[in-house]
């Protein structure tokens, strides 16, 4: 497939410091393209026709303009924007604003009159200097509007500084998503090859192909069926072509081709190991990855974390070695190096990093918590480089926190703010040496439906705080803070080891699932169950012969069940016993004879169907799963070997190891490319490489490439978190099913 003009003329965008005087330079009215044209304009505060129920101060630092409003302490307490937009329909309206003591303060958002949003809270900032952003999407009206933020308690009002008001552009079909290429592989199968090759979301339900071998027509008419093609005895170069109306398109050629073991391998540069300051000596371990298209040329990069040999579970102290973010091509060219610095520690719960494309330009970026000494993938120092803020314990409990994003395609810093929220007093999160305050996780989520937000989160067995995060292409703008503290003490300790995306609701905005709560696109919470921490989550259309999709998670608490939760509103739809610490648990289509998905879990017996019946014996493994064979139900991953159920090995990784001790995890399990199956892939067991797996069975299921389903697609960003846990996308699959949903996307 040949690059699009749009994607040869991709930008390396500079380092952040070369737009500082631009953004001083726009200190009132500011209009800027945030999207597919779309106008964001920023009507401050202080400047009529705004009218503020207080008081225009400017005694605390940090605002935008001449001025903020300080609402009087009352409840009814406003501040009145009016505020144009280009046609009838919704807008995005950020709301600017710092709030310095400890309590929330809700207020209604009145639109036109209307109520838009009833009660929505405004977190703490934790100082009157500290500003952060709000964002709302509201119906608006071609024309003026007024947007009036109404004090629902006696409180008042946080100090407002400005709203940022986006609409217009053009009509979005979905959200945004990669432009990527038609991935084709070719895996010895047999005598013969599997040649396999992506369904876009980019072409129509009805798009057929041709596949070709050193230029000659194989197949005797268009195939409409599933993606791939098995070429019995047949060797040589293969291509695939679109044919769509009859109108047969360019050809493209294979982006992977897999030797006779069926395997590729991308070949790493191994970080040398060092020596910490207490004399032990550590080397380092490919660890979690992820994926995306940092140069814009429709093909993904993969990204690895090199953890040392001696990182650290937050419980045990001691120094470890830097943790290192490396970005590869497919052909092993390595494009760059970060070092995250002695400041950042190294562990399954420190570094959760995010690859995507945050601004929607078509080439991603890659986010991740940095601290002083945190040195780019261009050699730019963050922050003091001398700065070491480890104690004797190896814990790193003073000291600056940021929350920086990056150039994908050369590393370079984009953009650095200060991690929300600071780490504060350690003991308040429940401990004081440092375990329980540095427990991160991070996501990506179309918040609005149509672009990406990053979520950082810190806490969860006590405090809980969620950080929505947009990037405009030039700063990181803070969207949303959920705070436990001020939502309520009900929602303290219900996170778990991960986190979930999904459109729980179904109003096209992704929510976030975090553990045995949930909070909507908008930053408020949808529900909670109150059943507390646990290891194991799933999101997916897991029963559907149900509307919606559901949650299965399991709980730590020795008197909490697992539970499978309708996951709009949370509501039980089934329960098993208290059974102790249930470290682990799987939900996911694995037997054909049983409608929907099974359950199972390490101290439950049996499987379960969508009732919490036990209808046979549990899989031994309870860890990955992987569609794998082409049949509809998804198979067993677990270590370095893929199984059917209930029995059966399917592969065998040959010289590879997987990570995280007993976990047994993946480096990445995901639908790279070739059709909706996914590829596995794991190190090799002396680090010298990526070794990438692919299926040589065919299947006759036609389903678009599960990267363009926007639940799969932030899975695959999420997955590197903490406790790994498997993809799901919000439809099922299975082979009782012959008809799938096709996407409704747009690319850049």
């Amino acid at each position: 497939m040949n690059e699009s003009s749009s994607r040869r003329a991709r930008r390396l965008r500079a380092p952040a410091a070369a737009f500082i005087g631009l953004v001083a330079a726009a200190a009132a009215t500011l209009a800027a393209t945030t999207g597919a044209d779309a106008a964001t304009v920023r009507y401050e505060a202080e400047n009529a026709p705004a009218v503020c129920d207080g008081a225009i101060e400017s005694n605390h630092t940090g605002y935008s303009g001449s001025g903020f409003c300080n609402s009087s302490n009352a409840s009814g307490a406003a501040a009145q924007f009016t505020v144009n937009a280009a046609s009838a329909g919704t807008a995005t309206v950020a709301i600017r604003y710092a709030h310095g003591a400890t309590d929330s303060r809700p207020a209604n958002i009145l639109v036109n009159g209307n109520t838009a949003e009833s009660a929505s809270a405004f977190s703490a900032t934790g100082a009157w200097t500290t500003w952060l952003t709000k964002t709302v999407t509201v119906p608006v009206n071609a024309g003026s509007n007024t947007i009036r933020l109404v004090a629902a308690t006696a409180t008042g009002l946080p100090n407002i500084d400005y709203v940022e008001v986006t609409d217009g552009g053009a009509a979005q079909t979905g959200p945004i998503m990669e432009d990527l290429g038609r991935g084709v592989t070719v895996v010895p199968s047999g005598g013969g090859n599997l040649v396999s090759w992506r369904l876009l979301g980019t072409d129509t339900a009805n798009t057929a192909f041709n596949v070709y071998r050193n230029g000659t027509l194989l197949n005797g008419s268009p195939i409409t069926g599933a993606t791939n093609y098995l070429d019995t005895g047949g060797s040589g170069t293969y291509t695939v072509a679109a044919v769509n109306g009859g109108t047969v398109g360019g050809q493209a050629g294979a982006e992977a081709v897999f030797n006779s073991s069926g395997y590729k391998d991308i070949p790493l540069q191994r970080p040398a190991g060092g020596t910490t300051p207490s004399g032990e000596a550590y080397t380092y371990n490919a660890n979690d990855m992820s994926v995306g298209d940092l140069d814009g040329d429709g093909q993904y990069e993969y990204l690895v974390k090199w953890d040392p040999s001696n990182a650290k579970d937050n419980s045990q102290s001691g120094y470890t070695g830097n943790v290192y973010i490396d970005a590869y091509k497919l052909n092993g060219q390595r494009l760059w190096r970060i070092d995250l610095g002695r400041n950042i520690r190294a562990g399954a719960h420190y570094t959760q990093f995010q690859v995507y494309d945050y601004d929607s330009d078509g080439d991603a970026e890659i986010a991740m918590k940095t601290a002083d000494a945190t040195v780019s993938g261009t050699g730019q120092v963050i922050g003091s480089a001398s700065a070491d803020h480890r104690n004797s314990g190896g814990y790193i409990l003073a000291g600056p926190e940021y929350l920086t994003i990056f150039n994908g395609a050369n590393g370079a810093v984009l953009d650095t703010i200060n991690y929300q929220p600071g780490r504060g007093t350690v003991a308040d999160w429940g401990d004081n040496y440092g375990n329980r305050v540095d427990r991160f996780l991070a996501g990506t989520a179309y918040l609005d439906g149509s672009r990406p937000s990053m979520i950082f989160s810190r806490g969860y067995y006590t405090r809980s705080v969620i950080w929505a995060v947009d990037f405009n292409g030039t700063d990181l703008v803070s969207r949303w803070v959920f705070d436990s503290n001020s939502a309520g003490g009900q929602y303290t300790g219900q996170g778990a080891h991960s986190l979930s995306i999904a459109d729980l609701n179904g109003d096209g905005r992704q929510d976030v699932v975090f553990g045995a709560m949930a909070v909507g696109s908008n930053g408020q919470a949808l529900y909670n169950t109150g059943f507390g921490h646990g290891d194991a989550l799933h999101v997916s259309d897991l029963v559907p012969s149900r509307a919606g999709q559901e949650v299965f998670m399991v709980h730590e608490s020795a008197s909490q069940p697992s539970s499978s939760l309708n996951g709009s509103n949370g509501a039980i739809l089934f329960q098993t016993p208290a059974s102790g610490d249930n470290g682990r648990g799987v939900a996911a289509n694995v037997l054909g004879s049983n409608a929907g998905a099974e359950y199972w879990s390490s101290n439950v017996s049996g499987l379960l169907n969508a009732s919490g019946a036990n209808i046979g014996a549990k899989p031994g493994s309870i860890n990955f799963l992987s569609w794998w064979d082409g049949d509809g139900e998804r198979e067993l991953l677990d270590g370095t070997a893929i199984t059917n159920y209930p029995s059966g090995t399917l592969l065998s990784g040959s010289g590879v190891a997987s990570n995280n001790g007993t976990k047994a995890t993946p480096g990445l399990s995901a639908d790279l490319f070739g059709d909706w199956r996914e590829e596995v892939v794991w190190r090799t067991s002396d680090n010298s490489a990526l070794r990438i797996y692919a299926t040589p069975s065919t299947t006759s299921l036609r389903i678009a490439t599960l990267m363009h389903n926007p639940q799969y697609r932030v899975a695959i960003a999420w997955q590197n978190t903490a406790y790994n846990q498997p993809p799901h996308p919000s439809f099922y699959i299975g082979s009782d099913v012959t008809s799938y949903p096709f996407p409704s996307i747009t690319t850049p």
